[in-house]
């Protein structure tokens, strides 16, 4: 497996990142003794990456970048991607999570922060040497928040914003010409935190309500290149999104504990049906249970309700459920509930 020839002499400073010091003492014989070292490393790892870029590098092999590849979502995405023969450019920050990248088939390893101008036309570089185009691009990389709108510290609204938000924006204007020349996808890892309003979340939902708009102007802007734009948007799946966010508030990590909510294996198949369906919806809603899809829903219907009431061409009741037909006229039927999930209620 080949790790991105960006350069990694030092990894940058992030929110998540943990310092550590480094010896620094070196005389001449410990010098020669590291060229040797780096020498012989150099011989054992360079030569099998080549062997392995020639022999997964068959035509036809979809590349797909795949950013906050490390753990979650974005490392069981890469990991299904890759076993099906796609050809996956995996990002992540730190030394451990590429080295542990590199040992997956088909799965090539990026230094990315998303923040970081540098780190990501480093990134375009890498792909674009590689040869195989890009296929799609998944706006993964995030980081949570669990703090009052009021008692957020402004850097850690900052941060949420530069990761959540302007991050997608700078990977897609940096990628989109290979995608476009592929004409292929663009997804979005959203969230229903996205559509919905809840006390001590709001820095998060409002970065994600931001990606629901990033995801529907983009796709219009898009659509004349025959490039697909889609937003996954999961419920709650066990993930260490919160955790590291209490973490970083100095909090006691226990108390956002995922470890038993579902894992996101229905996040990763929506994720690929986003990206391979010949006719892929703007939309991909996953949830875990039919209460959260039924929250998620009604939040909208209550939005609706609020735009429409009270202003001089408010529509009544009948014109409303007509304009929802027609609405659904073009929509999917309606699919059969998944093993272990209670159909949904008629009223």
């Amino acid at each position: 497996m080949k790790v991105s020839t960006s350069p990694v002499s030092s990894e940058k400073k992030h929110p998540e990142d943990v310092s550590y010091g480094r010896n620094s003492a070196c005389t001449p014989r410990a010098v020669s003794m590291l060229r040797s070292v780096i020498a012989a490393i150099a011989i054992t790892i360079t030569v099998p990456n080549i062997g392995h870029a020639q022999s997964s590098s068959s035509v036809g092999q979809k590349a797909i970048l795949v950013t906050g590849a490390s753990t979650g979502i974005g490392r069981k995405l890469t990991e299904q991607l890759a076993a099906d023969g796609y050809f996956i450019y995996a990002t992540a920050r730190k030394d451990a999570d590429l080295q542990a990248l590199a040992t997956i088939k088909n799965v090539q390893g990026v230094r990315l922060d998303v923040t970081h101008p540098d780190d990501i036309a480093a990134a375009v570089e890498t792909v674009t040497k590689g040869g195989r185009g890009l296929y799609a691009l998944v706006n993964n990389a995030g980081i949570g928040s669990a703090s009052p709108l009021m008692e957020t510290p402004p850097e850690e609204f900052a941060s949420m914003m530069a990761v959540n938000v302007t991050g997608p924006y700078l990977m897609t204007k940096a990628f989109a010409p290979l995608i476009v020349a592929a004409k292929g996808r663009i997804i979005n890892i959203g969230s229903i935190s996205g559509l919905l309003s809840s006390a001590n979340l709001g820095p998060y939902q409002m970065s994600k309500a931001a990606v629901e708009t990033f995801t529907d102007v983009l796709a219009r802007e898009l659509a004349s290149s025959g490039v697909h734009v889609s937003i996954v948007e999961p419920g709650s799946y066990n993930s260490d999104i919160l955790k590291n966010a209490v973490r970083r508030a100095g909090m006691n990590a226990d108390v956002a504990d995922r470890s038993k909510l579902k894992e996101p294996d229905e996040v990763v198949a929506a994720t690929k049906a986003a990206l391979f369906e010949p006719r892929p919806k703007r939309r991909y809603m996953v949830v875990p249970d039919g209460e959260s899809a039924e929250i998620t829903i009604r939040a909208q219907l209550e939005k609706l309700v609020q735009v429409n009431e009270g202003q001089p061409y408010t529509y009544n009741r009948a014109a409303l459920i007509k304009m929802l037909d027609e609405a659904l006229a073009g929509a999917r039927p309606m699919q059969p509930p998944t093993e272990g999930r209670a159909p949904p209620t008629r009223h």
